[in-house]
């Protein structure tokens, strides 16, 4: 080979090298890409307009600043079982302390209970004890739609059980418990003929969510809460820099308590409807063990003088079936469901009034319609 063919042959070569180099370098650049931000979060906006409300509700929730009571007392002959004192999560919890006020009963050898109280909690009761062969009837002053049940938002979350620094020890573990037990119950009922459904929801703020809380990353029931992260900015399409998903399941009173309800009948169980104004009258009862799920009313019917009321305000919107998610502003939630659109956010401690504060309804359809309005 001369000179000119072997300086020739070496450029081909040393050609061929460098594109391989540089083949190479692309392969190793495309196996590491840059980070890819989610796509803004398209949501249907809710409609909020003064035209469109359909009615405003009040309920007035049983709090304890210790938290709820399951425990058992003597009354005479009789043994009372006690279950209320649910705070905002009377719906949400009603499975977990009534499965815990159930392994009271079970300590007794009587076949035949009474349960007072036919919302949510008296309901669950009833049902547990009916599974675990006992016979039962119901007593209650009212029964659904009539209960401080159905007006509850019902979305799963256990919400204002006790007040911070007022609880005992044995309150947090027995609130995981029980919300263990309830998100177990309500997870085998989803489906339209209770009402049950998941829905994506979205907390939001101006700060970060702290540690520490039931929402917070490293919250005890976070394995109850699917889906939780925070969203990104590109993603996030409300007004709001902090906004924290996760899936909870929204129970609809108006469908679930009737439900329940005929599954009690199903079951044998009888329903008398009848108001107990002082304990003494409890001793007319046929039953020897008594389940008190009265709520509120065991303030007076059982001199439970911690029981106080906190009063929470619905306006409720026409529906929109293609809002499938729920919101939790600083202050305020909205709901969706097949009744309508929930918006509240009032919890006034001690207020026993029924009627709507116009104010206060003033204020939270406002600010729902500025969140709305803004969202991208």
């Amino acid at each position: 080979m001369d000179r000119r063919s072997a300086l020739k042959a070496f450029g081909l070569l040393a050609g061929a090298a460098a594109l391989e180099g540089c083949a190479i370098r692309h392969v190793a650049q495309a196996a590491t890409p840059a980070p890819i931000e989610s796509p803004l979060l398209k949501l249907p906006k809710v409609d909020v307009q003064p035209d469109r409300e359909i009615r405003t509700v009040v309920g007035l929730r049983p709090f304890r600043p210790s938290g709820f009571v399951v425990t058992t007392r003597r009354l005479d002959d009789k043994v009372v079982v006690h279950n209320y004192g649910h705070g905002g999560a009377g719906v949400t919890l009603s499975w977990g302390t009534s499965e815990l006020a159930c392994r009271e009963v079970d300590h007794t050898d009587e076949k035949s209970v009474a349960v007072l109280g036919c919302g949510a909690v008296g309901l669950a009761t009833a049902r547990l004890l009916q599974e675990r062969g006992r016979s039962v009837t119901i007593y209650a002053k009212d029964l659904p739609p009539h209960t401080t049940s159905n007006v509850a938002g019902a979305q799963w979350f256990p919400f204002y059980v006790f007040r911070r620094g007022h609880q005992p020890p044995d309150v947090m573990p027995r609130l995981v418990e029980a919300a263990h037990l309830a998100n177990a119950r309500y997870q085998v009922m989803v489906g339209q003929r209770y009402g049950i459904r998941w829905l994506p929801n979205y907390m939001m703020g101006q700060t970060p969510i702290p540690d520490g809380g039931l929402h917070s990353l490293d919250s005890p029931i976070r394995d109850l809460l699917p889906e939780m992260r925070d969203l990104s900015p590109a993603e996030n399409p409300f007004p709001f820099p902090v906004v924290r998903q996760f899936q909870t399941m929204m129970i609809e009173p108006n469908t679930y308590l009737p439900a329940v309800l005929e599954d009690f009948h199903i079951a044998g169980g009888q329903v008398e409807v009848r108001e107990f104004r002082v304990v003494g009258e409890l001793k007319d009862l046929p039953q020897r063990v008594v389940v008190n799920c009265t709520g509120l009313g065991a303030k007076a019917l059982f001199g439970d003088d911690e029981l106080i009321p906190v009063k929470g305000q619905l306006t409720i919107l026409l529906p929109q079936p293609e809002i499938q998610y729920c919101t939790l502003p600083p202050d305020l939630y909205m709901f969706p469901r097949s009744d309508g659109i929930l918006l509240g956010g009032t919890h006034e401690e001690g207020v026993w009034s029924l009627e709507p504060d116009m104010q206060a309804k003033a204020r939270i359809v406002a600010e729902h319609a500025r969140i709305f309005h803004e969202m991208r």
